[in-house]
């Protein structure tokens, strides 16, 4: 059965005149046009027309799981450009609740016969999913490299921010600006990146004397998870937060707030990765950003020297993050008389 333009149009986000352009070999199509719906049709299981199928050598899958965090699309944009100057095509695979699971999408990538697959924060990245999968793809001769979660269990590549210090970094800060009572908020502890990140904010309360028990509060990733931590971290006194992400700083300033609590004022945020709009927030997030650019332009390097034979190290690549002075982080509030700790005699 031939492919259906329908079809291909809505998974490229075009007319379904535009895919017929693109398969007909017709000009007046845009690169980035003729890219998206020649994708479209390697996703979707279709043959590509023979006078296009010498284009279609050179197929590398990236599977993410969302898009819904802004700095999963920052990725797949910034392996995009840098497959392209090797003269790869991305296959960009999104995971959704509910929807194809990363397996599922590995399994109609090796069928498209793909030349390798970045993973950026997939079931490598979670210490109770099984690691099997990707020890069969490495045995299978499958250049693959995996983005944040490291896992010594799988003899592969591996592409990090260094967590610990983005945890240290953002204590550090909240330590200068006079704050004692700090929290920490971030998604589930299976993931590699939460750990790290916990550990890097436990060694830094630790290096500055200050008790971290009853400031910790693990949530769901996004800007419901922020607020919820950050309206139970609240009850317990904390005036500045440690998130995960940015989507959750921007819950937890979104708490704060319903509490008549001013930021930076009454109350602190820190996010984490520097999306992209989160410098254009009220006010603008203080946040830790991840080298986004960097990160994928390693992996992609990575994963080009894998396909072409040459040696490529199994150790884990780290890259620095970096801490982004904006508006939601102020000193520490000068607590109410009668509230705060006797002054020392």
């Amino acid at each position: 059965m031939g492919p259906r333009l329908a079809d291909i149009a809505r998974h490229a986000g075009v007319s379904e005149a535009t895919v017929s352009r693109v398969l007909n070999d017709k000009p007046g199509v845009g690169a980035d046009t003729r890219t998206a719906v020649l994708t479209a049709l390697d996703v979707l299981g279709y043959e590509r027309p023979a006078r296009l199928r010498q284009r279609s050598a050179g197929l590398v899958g990236m599977v993410v799981p969302e898009l819904e965090n802004p700095v999963f699309p920052m990725f797949a944009q910034a392996a995009e450009g840098a497959l392209a100057q090797y003269g790869y095509t991305p296959v960009l695979c999104t995971q959704t609740p509910g929807g194809i699971a990363e397996d599922e999408y590995v399994e109609m990538l090796m069928e498209r016969n793909v030349s390798g697959i970045i993973f950026v924060s997939g079931l490598h990245a979670d210490t109770t999913a099984s690691h099997e999968r990707y020890r069969r793809l490495v045995s299978r001769k499958l250049p693959i490299v995996l983005v944040n979660g490291y896992s010594e269990s799988i003899p592969a590549a591996f592409v990090s921010c260094d967590d610990r210090e983005a945890g240290r970094l953002a204590v550090n800060h909240l330590v200068a600006l006079g704050h004692t009572r700090i929290g920490f908020t971030s998604g589930p502890d299976r993931y590699v990146p939460v750990r790290r990140k916990l550990e890097g904010y436990h060694e830094a309360m630790a290096a500055n004397g200050l008790p971290p028990e009853g400031k910790v509060e693990l949530s769901l990733f996004g800007v419901e998870g922020g607020h919820a931590a950050a309206v139970r971290l609240l009850d317990r006194g904390v005036t500045a937060i440690v998130c995960g992400s940015d989507l959750m700083a921007l819950g937890a300033i979104r708490a704060a707030r319903q509490r008549g609590l001013s930021v930076p004022h009454d109350f602190s945020a820190i996010g984490y990765d520097d999306s992209q709009l989160i410098a254009f927030t009220d006010p603008p997030l203080t946040t830790v950003r991840q080298p986004v650019q960097a990160m994928a332009l390693a992996a992609v390097r990575t994963l080009y020297d894998e396909i072409a034979g040459h040696p490529v190290s199994r150790a884990e690549y780290l890259f620095d993050p970096e801490l982004v002075v904006r508006g939601s982080t102020g000193t520490a509030p000068i607590p109410a008389v009668g509230t705060g700790p006797l002054p020392a005699m």
